[in-house]
């Protein structure tokens, strides 16, 4: 069996090999909940053990796919790092009072801005003004988990730039603005959807709070560090380079910004390090330990029985919910393309495209490590303050919430 043949290796593959990470995915779900102080301090160990043994098997056994992995795993991470660093460099002044209205804006904004700045950017920009918007209030964890759902995830649907999935769809010859025209529907019904539900549920929980109205001075919108702006533009322009390209001019705009951003600014915008420093200790876990796992997807998704799109949605959905949506959206492109039917789109049939796509973007918000922005708007949240649900918790949020919104939107779209 040649060692770079990815099909024959998943296929020569155990099934236990996958252990090591459902053994981090369990670790990430419950050693939080049950002993959070072991965890915060030890979770880089916990990181290291499930996943340099895997990496060392793929290191011997199929290199190749270990440093395929190695080069994908740092092209997310310095995209991640680039948008974190610039767009904390960019502060939101301006009176800005938490109500189920004003909420609701910010997220309409950060869903179309998600796919300009990409669904990182757009997190990162609004995440500090929406926590200081409802620092009065009690209950402000159900407004950031809304804020993931919509903004980290929903919201990058409707281009390449919005989510990595569809960017590599792109770069499989999938046309910059197909998305744009197949998912705009899909995407302002889901949007729609989900903000609608949440006017609800904010309304009901300011009701249970009677918070007082504020007497502050309002303080007129401005913004600050605007030379971090076009430093964005740089970002979302590489991501049309080739590697490594790509990759020296978004880490050459981050820094830039580090560089040129006052301290002043970010100082009032609460910016440190830890967000981006446990994603990518997270993360560097999640991608290695995940390796034995896509190889076994790629090999064996025809057994799935996949063929329509409400299959392919669900499919691609519910993988995308634990592994890395970009790969899990690949698997899947190329099990699509061996389906064949009419009104191709690169090689793949366009109801199963737009059904691949919906399910990689939209349920990424199924858990906190669907989407590498979800986690860091969870740690941001919490050094405001904000007691954010378990990983079980935010998950009982998506299930409430989400799974009925998907359920609808495979009724009306597949």
């Amino acid at each position: 069996m040649p060692a770079h043949d990815p099909i024959a290796l998943g296929l020569s593959l155990p099934p236990w090999s996958v252990v090591p990470f459902a053994g981090l995915l369990l670790s990430i779900a419950l050693l939080p909940l049950f002993a959070p102080s072991l965890w915060a301090r030890h979770y880089a160990n916990v990181c290291l053990a499930f996943g340099v043994p895997v990496a060392g098997f793929f290191l011997l056994r199929a290199p190749r796919e270990l440093l395929h992995t190695v080069i994908e795993y740092a092209s997310f991470l310095i995209l991640l790092a680039s948008l974190f660093t610039i767009s904390g460099g960019v502060l939101l002044r301006g009176t800005l009072r938490g109500s189920a209205a004003v909420n609701c804006a910010i997220l309409a904004v950060g869903a179309m801005l998600a796919n300009v700045l990409g669904t990182t950017g757009a997190s990162m920009l609004l995440i500090r003004p929406l926590l200081r918007a409802n620092a009065h209030r009690r209950r402000v964890a159900h407004v950031v988990v809304f804020f993931i759902f919509v903004v980290a995830n929903i919201g990058g649907a409707l281009t390449p730039i919005g989510d990595p999935p569809l960017f590599l769809g792109y770069l499989r010859g999938v046309p910059f603005f197909w998305t744009l025209r197949a998912m705009g529907m899909l995407w302002a019904v889901a949007c729609a959807l989900v903000i609608g539900v949440f006017y609800l549920v904010d309304r009901r929980a300011l009701a249970l709070e009677e918070v007082a109205a504020g007497g502050e001075a309002r303080v007129p919108l401005s913004i600050e560090g605007k030379m971090n702006l076009p430093l964005l533009g740089v970002v979302i322009g590489a991501v049309f380079l080739p590697t490594p390209w790509r990759e020296m001019a978004m880490v050459a705009a981050a820094v830039v910004s580090a560089w040129k951003t006052p301290a002043k600014v970010r100082e009032e915008n609460e910016f440190t390090w830890h967000p981006i420093t446990e994603v990518a200790v997270l993360f560097a876990g999640i991608f290695a330990t995940m390796i034995p796992a896509l190889l076994i997807l790629k090999a064996r998704g025809a057994e799935l029985g996949v063929v329509t799109p409400a299959h392919f949605f669900w499919a691609t959905g519910a993988l995308s919910s634990f592994l890395d949506n970009a790969p899990t959206y690949l698997v899947f492109f190329s099990l699509a393309q061996g389906v064949g039917g009419t009104q191709t789109v690169a090689g793949v049939s366009a109801p199963l495209l737009q059904a691949i796509s919906a399910g990689a973007v939209f349920m990424g918000a199924n858990s906190y490590i669907g989407n590498a922005p979800n986690f860091m708007v969870k740690a941001i949240a919490e050094e405001s303050g904000v007691r954010m649900p378990s990983f079980f918790g935010y998950m009982a949020w998506s299930c409430g919430v989400l799974l009925p919104v998907f359920a609808l939107l495979t009724l009306l779209f597949f």
